[in-house]
C-alpha cells in the first residue's frame, strides 16, 4: 500500500488539525479515521447539486480559524486555502474536488504537478439549509453573518449512530441560502460570505495545461 504523508502548517498539534480539515479538503481520506479532521464531528448532510457560487470560505477546528477562497460548479468545488497547503512537494495553492471522478486534486504550481488522491463522502461541504436526520427547527431571530443579513435557527438532528446533536444555524432569508453552521456540540463551524451566486468557469475545475499528474492511494496525517 502506497502511502504519501503531508506535514501541513507546521508543527504543531492544532496546525495538524487544521491541515487535516484542508486535506479533507473537504475531501476525504480512503479510510475513516474518528479524530478532529475536517469538519469532525459534522452532521451528515444532504449535498444535492448546489447553484455555482463564489464565496469566502471560513472553518474552525482545534480552536483555530482558517479561510479560503471556495467556487463550487454543481459536482465540483475549487479551493484556494490562504497561504496554501504545503506538502512534502511544495505549496499547493489550489485544491480541486472532483464528485464526478471521485477525486480530490492537490495543484502544485511550482512543480507543474497534481496530486490526485482518492475521495469519500465523510468530508462533503454542507450546502443544503436542511440537514439529514433532522428533527426539530427553532427560530430564534435576526442575525448577521459578515455584512449578510440572516435569520438564526437552532436545529436537533439524529446522527447515524442515533444520538441527538444541536446547531445553530443561519440562513439567508431572501436567497434561502446556508450562510453558517456551528456546532453547539463541538469546536467547529463553517461560514461562507460574501457569496455570489453567478456561472463558474468550466476551467477551474480541470487540470492545467501541461502538469502531470501523480495518483495516491492513500493520504496519511501527521499526528502526535
Amino acid at each position: 500500500m502506497k502511502w504519501i504523508n503531508f506535514p501541513l502548517l507546521g508543527s504543531s498539534t492544532c496546525d495538524r488539525e487544521l491541515a487535516g480539515l484542508i486535506v479533507w479538503a473537504i475531501v476525504g481520506m480512503v479510510h475513516w479515521c474518528p479524530s478532529s479532521l475536517a469538519l469532525a464531528g459534522s452532521p451528515h448532510f444532504h449535498n444535492h447539486s448546489p447553484t455555482e457560487f463564489s464565496a469566502r470560505l471560513f472553518w474552525k477546528t482545534g480552536g483555530r480559524v482558517t479561510q479560503a477562497q471556495l467556487f463550487v460548479k454543481e459536482d465540483r468545488y475549487r479551493i484556494e486555502p490562504l497561504g496554501g497547503v504545503r506538502t512534502d512537494l511544495g505549496y499547493a495553492g489550489i485544491l480541486i474536488i472532483r464528485l464526478d471522478k471521485q477525486k480530490t486534486w492537490y495543484v502544485l504550481s511550482q512543480r507543474r504537478m497534481i496530486m490526485s488522491v482518492p475521495f469519500t463522502s465523510d468530508y462533503l461541504l454542507p450546502f443544503s439549509v436542511h440537514l439529514e436526520g433532522e428533527l426539530n427547527r427553532t427560530v430564534i431571530g435576526e442575525s448577521v453573518v459578515g455584512d449578510q443579513p440572516a435569520v438564526l435557527y437552532e436545529v436537533v438532528v439524529k446522527n447515524p449512530l442515533g444520538q441527538l446533536e444541536r446547531y445553530f444555524e443561519w440562513v439567508d432569508p431572501e436567497r434561502e441560502i446556508l450562510l453558517k453552521l456551528l456546532s453547539q456540540d463541538r469546536d467547529w463551524f463553517v461560514e461562507y460570505r460574501h457569496v455570489v451566486i453567478s456561472s463558474q468557469p468550466d476551467y477551474y475545475f480541470e487540470a492545467p495545461l501541461g502538469y502531470r499528474t501523480i495518483e495516491a492511494q492513500e493520504v496519511q496525517v501527521p499526528r502526535g
